[in-house]
Order: C-alpha cells, then sequence, then structure tokens
C-alpha cells in the first residue's frame, strides 16, 4: 500500500516515526506533507516542523503547499497515486478533490473520544473540563470538522496529576501504536465504520493567554485543572506586584488544590507555606509551587520566596479577572 502522511508538530512525528519504525510490508511511505517551514527563536530563522525534520532523516519527499485547494497542488498529490493519506494535526484544510484522491480515502488520528472534542485544542479541552478520561480516535475523514466515520478508539485515563503536556505525549504514543495495529485491518477492509452521534458533540476551541488568567472566585479544583491544561502553553497566569507597586503577570506552572474552608475575600494570600503561597478560592484553596515572575525561568515556589520574598505576603489581595489592582 502506498501511503501519503501528512502531519506537522511533534504529535504527528509521533504517528510517522511509528509507521516507518514498523518496517510493515504491507505498507510504504511514498511522501509526506507538512506546513511550511516557519520564522521561530530570537533570529526568526526558518524552522522546518518536527515531522519535516524526520522525513528528512528518512529521505522521504516532502511537500509543503500553502494550500491544497490549488488544481496544482492537487494534482501532484495525484502522481504519487496513494493508496492512503494518513493526516496527523496537518493544519491545513482538505477540500472533497484531496478526500477523493487516495483509493482508499483520507483517515486522521485524532486526540480525543469523538464526537467529544473536535477541533484544534482536544487535549487541553478534556483536561480543562474535568474529563475523567480522552483517548485517541481513528476517522475516516470527510469534508466536516472531524465528523468523519470512527473506524477505532483508544482510550487515556486523565490522572489527577497529569498536564497538556503529559497528556500528549500519552495520546501522541496511544496514536503511533493505534496507526500500526489497525492498518493491516483497514486494508482488508475489517474495520466497520461507526457514525458519530451528533447530539454528544462538542467543540473544542483554540486556546488564548487571556482565558489562561487564573480567576480566585472559581473552585480550587477548577483552577488546578486550568494550570495543568495550559501547561506547557500558554501557561496559567494572574496579576501582582513588583517591588515599585507596578503590575506584573506572574505565571503558574503547577499548583496544588487544597480542601481548606476558609471565609476570606477569593485571591486573599492566606499562608505562605515552605513549598509555596497558599491563595484563597471561591471554594478552597490552591497551592502555588511553580511560579514564573517576567524576563525569569521558572521555579519551585521554595526557591522563588527565598529569592523574592517581598513578592508574597501575607493578607495581600490578588486582583479579580474583572478587576484592577
Amino acid at each position: 500500500m502506498r501511503l501519503v502522511f501528512a502531519g506537522t508538530p511533534d504529535f504527528a512525528a509521533t504517528s510517522l516515526r511509528a509507521l516507518l519504525e514498523a518496517a510493515h510490508p504491507e505498507w510504504e511511505v511514498v511522501a509526506v506533507y507538512t506546513q511550511p517551514d516557519r520564522p521561530a527563536g530570537r533570529g526568526r530563522k526558518l524552522k522546518p516542523s518536527p515531522v519535516k525534520q524526520l522525513a528528512s532523516e528518512h529521505q522521504l519527499p516532502v511537500y509543503q503547499p500553502l494550500s491544497l485547494k490549488t488544481p496544482e497542488a492537487q494534482a501532484e498529490l495525484a502522481a504519487l497515486k496513494p493508496d492512503l493519506m494518513i493526516v496527523v494535526a496537518y493544519g491545513l484544510l482538505l477540500p472533497q478533490a484531496v478526500l477523493d484522491i487516495p483509493r482508499l480515502g483520507c483517515v486522521n488520528v485524532h486526540a480525543s473520544l469523538l464526537p467529544r472534542w473536535r477541533g484544534a485544542a482536544p487535549i487541553q479541552r478534556a483536561l480543562l473540563a474535568g474529563d475523567e478520561a480522552t483517548g485517541v480516535t481513528l476517522m475516516q475523514m470527510d469534508k466536516g470538522l472531524d465528523t468523519g466515520a470512527m473506524l477505532y478508539k483508544t482510550l487515556c485515563p486523565i490522572g489527577m496529576e497529569d498536564t497538556s503536556a503529559s497528556l500528549h505525549d500519552k495520546l501522541a504514543t496511544q496514536g503511533g501504536e493505534a496507526l500500526v495495529s489497525q492498518l493491516p485491518k483497514l486494508f482488508k477492509g475489517q474495520l466497520e465504520p461507526s457514525i458519530q452521534d451528533e447530539t454528544q458533540a462538542c467543540y473544542a476551541s483554540k486556546l488564548s493567554k487571556e482565558e489562561a488568567r487564573l480567576d480566585w472566585q472559581l473552585a480550587a479544583a477548577e483552577l488546578d485543572r486550568q494550570v495543568r491544561g495550559f501547561n506547557p502553553w500558554p501557561v496559567a497566569w494572574f496579576l501582582g506586584e513588583n517591588p515599585e507597586g507596578e503590575e506584573e503577570v506572574i505565571r503558574v506552572w503547577a499548583a496544588q488544590p487544597l480542601d481548606i474552608e476558609h471565609n476570606a475575600q477569593p485571591g486573599t494570600l492566606l499562608d505562605i507555606e515552605k513549598d509555596g503561597p497558599v491563595i484563597a478560592c471561591g471554594e478552597g484553596c490552591l497551592k502555588l509551587t511553580r511560579l514564573q515572575l517576567p524576563g525569569a525561568k521558572q521555579l519551585s515556589a521554595t526557591d522563588l520566596l527565598n529569592g523574592h520574598p517581598e513578592r508574597f505576603q501575607a493578607g495581600q489581595v490578588f486582583s479579580l479577572p474583572d478587576s484592577n489592582l
């Protein structure tokens, strides 16, 4: 079987690596599609995607069209005579003309238990919502947004310590393993397509920096999910003050919800324990255990408190999103 692989970030590279390392006699990756190189770093030099880097290491032909909507791009794909196109976090819309080119269509590896969390940020949204589990769905693509028939699912429990980064790595691995294990069945027509239940569908919208601001009026358990869900991007944050009295963004990389009853105003710093400040929330308290000041690297709260004890004083009140310092 002639496979064309389309993907861009690390999540996709894990699936491509699994396909290549399997060295399966039933398939050959004949080409790789990925997003155009993007400026990165302080020098803003063009950087190839993780998928392109991996493809280059294996001397695979790489295609980087700006769009797949043009007749030229579609003719280029058709010339590869693919039996199947595998799409993993590619980032470009596949029009119906492209979906129709491979003999067996296009199969997507999606990081959620469809129809829950269609869209751009399924890993983070599952964690933010407090889902007990997520997983990977192999889906036969159609022209809708993650609306195609489901071919296979894996299950991944969401632990109390999981961040978006740790879930990403678990699901990336599951995606690669699912492809390698299920492709032979797909080729033989042994995967039974299952239509998605539209009444259970929900959309995983893109993340924004503003929504990562901590609202102390929420329950500590919910704020803890925000801290974990927005790690490693955009990173949860709140407004504090520097020694000059100017407001500054303090990022929270890790925290611990505490089941402590109190009558304090949400946002009040109730206590400074050796491993972090304890902030009153709408329900319970949140201990901040790993923090980052502007222009500095992230530190354990213990190290930050030792170096900047003036930043956190018992009794101070941190502002809420709808108010100013």
